[in-house]
Parts: C-alpha cells; sequence; structure tokens
C-alpha cells in the first residue's frame, strides 16, 4: 500500500486542476504520484487477520475425467473444473475475445469458437461435428458437460442500465428471440452426447421469470431420457468464501440415478478487504481507468459503502464481501467498483480477485472488454466447490 498524501495538499492539488482544467492524469504524472497517493477523507486503511482460500492453493489432482464447457466466456466455470481436477478438453464460446482470452490461458486445449470454428451454440450439428471429430466423442459421453448460457434476458441488473422507454428495460427472458433460447440449444447437446453429469449455471432471473414454468419444461426434457436433477438452487458465491455477494442459479443433472447435494456453505464471509493485503502491482492487467479531478473530489468524500450518484459507483465497504462485479454489455464494458482505501475505480486484476480468478489468469482485448471478461465470468471459487463436490458424489 503507498503512503498516502497530506489530505490538505490533495485538495489544493485536485481543486487546481479543475480550476485550470488541468489533466488529472498527467499532473500525478508529473509529480511521480499515482492514484493510489490519493486519500478519502474518512475511513483510513484497515488490515483484517482473515484466513482467505485462494484458488491458487486448492488445486487438486488431475483425475482424467473430461468437460465439456459451453457458453465459457472469460473461462470462470472451466479454471474451477480445472483446479477441482477434470481435464478440460473443449471449450466453446462465440464471442472472437473471449476465444482469444481462453487460448491464451488454455494452450492446449481445443476452442471451439472464431476464428477457427463456428462457436454460436445454435450451429448444433456443426459443433456436434467439431466434438466428434477432432476428440472422439461419442454417446453416452462418460464425462461432464457444464455451462451458463449467456443470462441477459433474465437479469434484472443487465435490464436496469435501460432507460424506462428502452424495449430491454422489462426482463424479456424466454421471448428474447436472440438469447433467451440458447438454454434450448444447450439441452439440445446434452440430449445427443448424454453427458454422465451436466451442469447449468445462470442469474436466479431463469427461474424467476415466469414462475419457473419454461425451466420446469426443460428440465422436463432431461428427465425424460434418464437424468435424475433436483430442484433448481439459487447459492450466493459469498457464502463459498468469494469475497464478493453473487447470487447464481445451479441445475445438476446425472445418469447415475443420484440426486446431487449441493455442497454446504462457509458459516462466515469473507471481506473484499483481504484481496488489498497482496503485493498487485507487478501482476497483469492491473490497469485503471483514467478519472477526472471532479471525480476525484466526489470519490474521495464517500464513507465506506457509499455510492457516488453522479458515476453510479460505490465504495467498497473492506469489512464485507464485494457488491457484485457487474460485467455491462458486450459493447460497453463492466462498470468496477471504487477502491475502499483510494478514491478511484479497481483495476481489471483488483476485480478479478474479487471473482477469485488467479493471479496468473490473463484478460485479452482493450480495457473496456478485460472488465466485460471479468464481469460476466462465474467466480472459479464457487465453481471449484461446486466441481469438488460432483466429483464426490458421481465419480468417486
Amino acid at each position: 500500500m503507498k503512503e498516502k498524501i497530506p489530505l490538505q495538499y490533495q485538495v489544493s492539488l485536485l481543486k487546481r486542476c479543475v480550476a485550470k482544467d488541468l489533466d488529472l492524469n498527467d499532473v500525478l504524472h508529473d509529480k511521480g504520484l499515482t492514484y493510489d497517493h490519493l486519500r478519502y477523507r474518512a475511513n483510513e486503511e484497515v488490515r483484517i487477520n482473515q484466513p482467505f482460500e485462494r484458488i491458487e492453493n486448492l488445486r487438486r489432482p488431475q483425475k482424467s475425467i473430461p468437460a465439456v464447457s459451453f457458453f465459457s466466456g472469460a473461462g470462470g466455470l472451466d479454471v474451477g473444473f480445472e483446479y477441482a481436477g477434470f481435464s478440460n478438453i473443449a471449450a466453446i464460446e462465440n464471442n472472437e475475445l473471449f476465444c482469444d482470452t481462453l487460448r491464451v490461458n488454455n494452450p492446449k486445449q481445443l476452442i471451439i469458437g472464431p476464428p477457427d470454428f463456428p462457436g454460436d451454440a445454435k450451429n448444433h450439428e456443426d459443433i456436434a461435428g467439431v466434438l466428434e471429430t477432432k476428440l472422439n466423442i461419442s454417446t453416452p459421453f462418460d464425462g461432464i458437460f457444464h455451462g451458463g448460457p449467456p443470462c441477459q434476458p433474465f437479469s434484472i441488473a443487465a435490464n436496469q442500465r435501460f432507460a424506462k422507454r428502452d424495449k430491454n428495460f422489462k426482463r424479456r427472458g424466454f421471448s428474447d428471440k436472440e438469447r433467451g433460447n440458447l438454454l434450448d440449444d444447450y439441452i439440445w447437446f446434452i440430449k445427443k452426447f448424454r453427458p454422465k453429469v451436466f451442469l447449468i449455471e445462470n442469474v436466479p432471473g431463469l427461474f424467476e421469470i415466469d414462475d419457473g414454468e419454461t425451466l420446469t419444461k426443460s428440465i422436463a426434457q432431461l428427465k425424460r431420457i434418464g437424468y435424475t436433477i433436483p430442484k433448481p438452487e439459487i447459492v450466493n458465491a459469498a457464502d463459498f468464501g468469494v469475497p464478493q455477494r453473487r447470487r447464481r442459479l445451479i441445475i445438476v443433472g446425472s445418469r447415475t440415478g443420484n440426486l446431487f447435494r449441493m455442497p454446504k456453505g462457509n458459516s462466515g464471509h469473507t471481506p473484499c478487504a483481504v484481496i488489498f493485503e497482496h503485493e498487485i502491482s507487478d501482476r497483469t492487467n492491473h490497469i485503471t481507468r483514467e478519472h477526472t479531478a471532479e471525480s476525484v473530489l466526489r470519490y474521495m468524500e464517500l464513507e465506506y459503502g457509499q455510492r457516488d450518484q453522479l458515476g453510479r459507483v460505490d465504495r467498497l465497504n473492506p469489512y464485507i464481501p464485494s457488491k457484485t462485479v457487474i460485467a455491462g454489455g458486450v459493447a460497453g464494458g463492466g462498470r468496477s467498483h471504487l477502491h475502499p482505501y483510494s478514491p478511484r475505480t479497481l483495476s481489471v486484476r483488483e476485480s478479478a480477485r474479487l471473482q477469485t480468478f488467479p493471479d496468473h489468469y490473463t484478460f485479452t482485448g482493450p480495457v473496456a472488454r478485460q472488465f466485460t471478461q471479468v464481469g460476466n465470468a462465474v467466480p472459479p471459487l464457487l465453481a471449484f466447490r461446486i466441481a469438488e463436490a460432483m466429483y464426490k458424489q458421481f465419480f468417486n
């Protein structure tokens, strides 16, 4: 943690930038300073002596159980399953930038997506053909399928970004012609290849949008072909050691005849302060957005947990888990929270730490797109806990 400059000097510097229309970033650079030398008016830095299970320290031995990832995004589920010991043999993703990130981090894995392959799950036969010819996957598949069909049509947070007059303000759910039926595309692959176990991950809205009627019908298709599927469960990532509050819907089915039992959560939550207590300056993707002096003058007046209404960003409270890391649109980029100790937004790497990605995991593309990838992902530590339970219950 960098030593903070005196508050009076900081205020004078910021007001001078405003009065003379100076670029704050240039002024800080000329003085050998960064945003991390700046401070809030209230609430200094704290250290919380609480153990934090970093996923880097939890890797299990490889068990040679194949796993195929659908709608892979930047690979949050893939990381969790890999660390739990599964062998990720393929990832299917339609966004070329996300595919770049997957290839950088998994150079030996088959990435089915642009520019090399069609990655749109609607192209059933094309993708099935790649799985059959490149990996010799047959039916039934004695491994795992896992994936989270894009969730924007079901998401409250995603739709709150739009004005009330916009057609997207109300959740469109399964009526969204482009993305609302991607769950059916995923089910098509499950029905074709009959994996031993499958995982569906999504926002709670998938179950809430029409009182669960459409989802129940989709699950019934899989039950009819022999899958045992317990009632969908909504979990909070914070209950599983993730230093962030993030609610997800989890559905697990198997051909073993056994009902999946969700692992028990922790008795206490991990405060987000833990991710700021490890060196970060030498890590990849530690890139922050630039701020104006006017913005910093507003930010520095916030207490822990308060929101800057103009910028719609929240100062993190270090004593509790972070609010959900927001993805933003594919064309817009995520909106990161404010650092608890320095009046600036979080870097990509800090957001990735809140998501529990390992520090070596690299995100490619422009910074705005890196934020999108991080915010869209399933927290790897949550995926790890679920994957570990799936191994013990179905493969041990």
